[in-house]
């Protein structure tokens, strides 16, 4: 059966795709550090030998350019296989843990074990990394995986089936192309993981279906991720830093970029002529004919960023930019003062190259609006305010925060990313990957000397008077002390 064609792919087929999926799971094969470590290694030989298809295809999908497409796509990919290859032996191990005076004598630890059958359903904007990385935590777990690309990006989704189906282990890892037809089918099935990155509206669509199953999920979903711009700063800096958030990678679809600055009154207009002028440089004064800006992914989002534009109550507020392609799907970098916060652009997450500027008394001010809203994905501060970034931290309320840069949080594989609330369920990245695909199981390990008879009945005053003294601080310090010593 082909996968991929999408007039034979329903329930019927997913269903028999999950059950050979757990019959291969179920010889315990994806266990062993050994085929593990293959199925890492073939992910890094699709890099190393089809490292221009890749770019191709997010050239065709998106408007890539090559550099870009390295930095945000490939890059963070090898990076996240690197780490998990290097770690993943010790990350298999179990946990030893501390046993407790209830259960003594015994050794207690807590044990890594794969889910089973794992769903992943990817996005369209970074469509090769966000496909694959989850895969990596997955795999690296000792999963069966089908992956499901999106169907916004058709490019990057049929290249990443055939180079799956040419080195991966195809008994245990799938891809399923297609869109919503194909997605809800594989909906309709049992899986022991559902790993989707998109957006709200769908990721209640996969929450439902996963109920049903009492299906566990990752959410990683998006928002309206704020910036708050203090005066004190070296502007020339943060303005390149804002742009190459916002506007150098993927025009603004990004579900970490900027989507909204918050900055005081007297200090908006230096921020903007830092802005226009930066922007000069990366893209020229004609940013339209720019080769290093991405395109807008299609026909339907082009026309919903123009809606945002065209909103009435928008109307006067571009302070620059504002130029739209529509042949060629391309929107200049465009920054908007002081929109009402009951318009479009300020309701909607934005995902593209519009930059709307809010202006405040104080940034203070601006961390109360964020947090009565829904939590966004990431917020970012930029300051040299001791005392203002302690609040920003312990204030404001986000997936990730990140000071004096916008996105870099999610370079670092050390770090969990996800959203809260609104924003995503769950986080992954480095070993928070084989986390979120794996299940703590607790062992608890006993000999059978040393059972003590006060567990069991008759229940007697002297045995409750002996429960009370071994549960007090004296005795289990003195226990403490003589396994010390």
């Amino acid at each position: 059966m082909d996968l991929t064609e999408k007039d034979v792919f329903g329930v019927d087929a997913a269903a028999s795709l999950v059950k050979n999926l757990r019959g291969t799971f179920a010889t315990g094969k994806t266990k062993s550090y050994e085929w593990r470590v293959s199925q890492l290694n073939a992910l890094m030989t699709i890099i190393t030998n089809h490292e221009k298809d890749i770019t191709d295809a997010l050239q065709s999908d998106l408007g890539k350019p090559v550099m870009e497409a390295f930095i945000s796509e490939l890059s963070l990919f090898i990076t996240s296989v690197r780490f998990t290859l290097k770690g993943l032996k010790s990350w298999m191990m179990p946990e030893k843990v501390k046993s407790t005076v209830t259960s003594f004598p015994s050794s207690a630890e807590i044990v890594p074990e794969p889910l089973g059958v794992v769903l992943i359903i990817s996005a369209w904007n970074y469509p090769f990394l966000l496909s694959l990385d989850p895969v990596v935590g997955a795999i690296a777990a000792g999963n069966t995986v089908v992956l499901k690309p999106s169907e916004v990006s058709p490019a990057t989704s049929a290249l990443i089936s055939k180079l799956v189906l040419q080195y991966m282990d195809g008994s245990a890892v799938k891809v399923v192309e297609g869109s919503v037809h194909e997605t809800t089918a594989l909906l309709e099935q049992k899986w022991d993981k559902i790993f989707y990155t998109g957006n709200g509206k769908v990721g209640r669509i996969v929450m439902a279906a996963a109920a049903k199953h009492l299906t566990p999920v990752s959410l990683e979903l998006g928002g309206k991720c704020p910036a708050f711009i203090d005066s004190d700063i070296d502007l020339k800096v943060a303005a390149r830093r804002i742009i190459a958030g916002k506007w150098g990678l993927n025009s603004g679809q990004t579900c970490i970029s900027a989507d909204h600055l918050y900055t005081t009154k007297s200090f908006a207009p230096k921020l903007i002529d830092a802005l226009k002028s930066e922007l000069n440089k990366f893209f020229g004064s004609d940013p339209l004919k720019s080769e290093d800006m991405s395109r807008i992914v299609n026909d339907k989002h082009f026309a919903r960023l123009r809606r945002l534009l065209e909103d009435e109550k928008v109307s006067g507020k571009i302070v620059h930019g504002g130029e739209l392609d529509e042949k060629n799907l391309k929107i200049s970098p465009t920054i908007l003062l002081d929109v009402p916060e009951d318009s479009l652009i300020m309701n909607e997450e934005i995902f593209g190259p519009l930059l709307p500027i809010i202006t405040i008394e104080s940034l203070q001010e601006a961390f109360y609006l964020t947090n009565a809203k829904d939590k966004p994905l990431a917020a970012y501060l930029f300051s040299n305010n001791k005392k203002l970034k302690e609040e920003f931290i312990e204030n404001v309320s986000a997936g990730g925060l990140v000071i004096n840069d916008v996105g870099l949080h999610v370079c670092n594989p050390h770090l969990p990313f996800g959203g809260v609330g609104e924003s995503g369920i769950g986080g992954y990245h480095g070993k928070f990957t084989f986390d979120a695909f794996s299940h703590k199981k607790a062992v608890l390990k006993r000999v059978f000397f040393g059972d003590a008879s006060i567990r069991y009945p008759p229940y007697t005053p002297g045995k409750l008077k002996t429960m009370r003294v071994l549960l007090s601080d004296g005795f289990f310090n003195m226990i403490r002390e003589f396994f010390k010593a």
